[in-house]
């Protein structure tokens, strides 16, 4: 599969407001862009709504790969069939798609004050990755129950002199990411991003109430929602 020109349907956003809003809230409020796992869809993540701080506004996208050729429900970020999951060319490929939807999306309704990125599992990857690539285009990456993409992106110097703050939460004992994909992350992540990892005993491949409260107040911290009611 082409992984090179991969784009994201508009009308499948899943989002925290009505549209038709957009351009008045995005004016003072961050926006969040939420990107599920692999299989999975829009709507997945969508239930952490009530759970997450109320006064930025956020974005559920769907992922721009179907399951089907692979036997799969849902949607995913990068072609199934690639080794160990994913490649550095289709990590790449996924996040420009995403910064393609965000430039459509300022276009039509201005750019948001700040925004953070924030996923599970394969979402968790994309959060690193759209960092690495547009250090200053996001305030913040949240990673859950995921891990960084292979290589190292051309952006790296200037991603270590910013160390945008990221947020990785998992279990030690997640049955699904692999060992060399953790170690991966634990290599690559200290000294390009000032980092709040957290570990939730016992959640597996999920996650946890516990894991976002954390979350929420990481987001209050980094997008500056903490003196608004």
């Amino acid at each position: 599969m082409n992984d090179t020109h991969l784009v994201l349907d508009d009308s499948a956003v899943v989002w925290s407001v009505p549209r038709e809003e957009l351009s008045e809230r995005l004016v003072d409020a961050p926006l969040v862009i939420v990107m599920h796992g692999r299989g999975s869809h829009e709507n997945d993540l969508a239930q952490l709504l009530p759970m997450l701080p109320a006064d930025a506004v956020y974005a559920f996208l769907r992922a721009p790969i179907s399951g089907a050729p692979w036997g799969l429900g849902g949607w995913s970020w990068f072609p199934l069939d690639a080794p160990g999951g994913v490649t550095s060319s289709a990590a790449s490929a996924a996040a420009d798609a995403v910064l393609g939807w965000l430039d459509r999306v300022e276009a039509e309704y201005g750019a948001p004050r700040a925004i953070a990125a924030m996923g599970f599992s394969q979402g968790g990857m994309m959060s690193i990755q759209l960092l690495g690539m547009r250090v200053h285009r996001f305030a913040a990456a949240v990673n859950l129950s995921g891990a960084s993409a292979p290589g190292v992106l051309p952006t790296d110097e200037e991603l270590a002199a910013v160390q945008p703050p990221l947020f990785w939460g998992r279990d030690v004992a997640d049955p699904v990411i692999a060992a060399d994909a953790i170690a991966r992350t634990a290599e690559f992540v200290p000294g390009r991003f000032r980092v709040v990892e957290r570990v939730y005993p016992g959640i597996a491949h999920s996650i946890s109430r516990e894991e976002m409260d954390d979350v929420s107040a990481f987001l209050r911290v980094t997008l500056g929602l903490e003196g608004m009611a």
